[in-house]
C-alpha cells in the first residue's frame, strides 16, 4: 500500500492511496462514520425556560453542537466500570447554561455553555443556540457523553468521508483539433488551453463526469477520461470533536481489532 498526504489542516484531510480496493476504502469510509466516537450533549434539564421554543426543540439543538473531545479521558457509557445510567466522572461530562435578555432582544451562544471540564466544550463559541426576548430566561444542565455515529448523526465525529478513483485523463493529439470545447463545458476547471493546446490543469479535481468526452465533435473522442483500478482519493472533513489525523487513527485500530474478533472466531 502506498499512501501520500495531499492536503492536512486542522479540519481537513486528503489522501492518495494505492495499492488497495474499493472494498477496503468503503469499509474504512464506513468506520469511521459510524464507529469514530466523540463527545455530544445527550441528556438535558431544563431548570427554567421562558422563552418561546420548548424544551425538546433546545434539547436537540443542543445535542449538534460539536464538543472537542478527548478520547483517552472519557469511556463509552456502555464500556464504563460505574455501569450506571447516570454515569460517572469518567463517562459523562456536565454543562450548564444560565442566560438571561434583561435589556433587549439577544441570541445565546455555544460560548455561554459552561463545562466543568475545560477541555470538553463546544468546537466554536458562536453557534446560535436560541434567541431570548426581554424579560426571558433559560437556565439548564446538560450532560454530555461518548457515542457513535451508527447511534445518532450528533456523535459522528466527521462531517464529511468520501472516496473518489484516481482519475486518468488521456489527450490524443493527432485526433484533437484544440477547439476548447472540453475546457469550457469542465464544471471543475480540470482542463486548460495553453499555447493553442489543450492540456490537463488540476487532474486531482476530475470526478470522472465524462462531459469533457462527450463534447468532444471528434468520433472517436480526441480526451479518454479512466480512473485507476486499486488507486483512490480519500477526504475527511473534521467537525472539530477530533482532529482528521485522530479520527483517521481511531478508525483504523477500531478496524484491526474487529478483524481480530472475526480471525479468532473462525480459527
Amino acid at each position: 500500500m502506498e499512501i501520500k498526504v495531499l492536503e492536512k489542516d486542522h479540519s481537513n484531510l486528503r489522501l492518495l492511496v494505492k495499492g488497495i480496493d474499493v472494498q477496503f476504502m468503503n469499509t474504512l469510509r464506513r468506520i469511521v462514520l459510524s464507529e469514530v466516537p466523540c463527545m455530544a450533549i445527550d441528556e438535558v434539564v431544563v431548570i427554567e425556560n421562558s422563552s418561546v421554543l420548548q424544551d425538546e426543540f433546545i434539547a436537540h439543538r443542543l445535542g449538534l453542537i460539536p464538543l472537542k473531545t478527548n478520547l483517552d479521558d472519557y469511556n463509552l457509557p456502555e464500556e464504563c466500570q460505574c455501569k450506571s445510567e447516570f454515569g460517572c466522572n469518567l463517562c459523562r461530562v456536565t454543562l450548564t447554561l444560565d442566560a438571561e435578555a434583561k435589556e433587549e432582544t439577544r441570541t445565546v451562544y455555544s460560548g455561554e455553555l459552561v463545562s466543568e471540564n475545560p477541555d470538553i466544550v463546544p468546537v466554536k463559541d458562536n453557534i446560535p443556540i436560541i434567541k431570548l426576548a426581554k424579560g426571558q430566561k433559560l437556565k439548564l444542565e446538560a450532560y454530555a457523553r461518548l457515542g457513535k455515529g451508527k447511534s445518532h448523526a450528533k456523535w459522528q465525529a466527521v462531517s464529511l468521508c468520501t472516496y473518489k478513483y484516481f482519475p486518468k485523463i488521456e489527450i490524443i493529439e493527432k485526433n484533437c483539433n484544440n477547439c476548447g470545447k472540453c475546457v469550457e463545458i469542465c464544471p471543475r476547471k480540470v482542463l486548460a488551453k495553453s499555447n493553442g493546446k489543450v492540456e490537463v490543469r488540476d487532474l486531482m479535481a476530475c470526478t470522472l463526469c465524462q462531459d469533457c468526452v462527450e463534447i468532444c465533435p471528434k468520433e472517436p473522442s480526441a480526451i479518454k477520461v479512466e480512473w485507476e483500478e486499486n488507486s483512490f482519493i480519500f477526504n475527511l472533513e473534521s467537525t472539530g470533536a477530533l482532529t482528521p489525523e485522530k479520527a483517521m487513527k481511531d478508525a483504523l485500530d477500531r478496524l484491526d481489532s474487529q478483524l481480530k474478533k472475526i480471525e479468532k472466531q473462525i480459527r
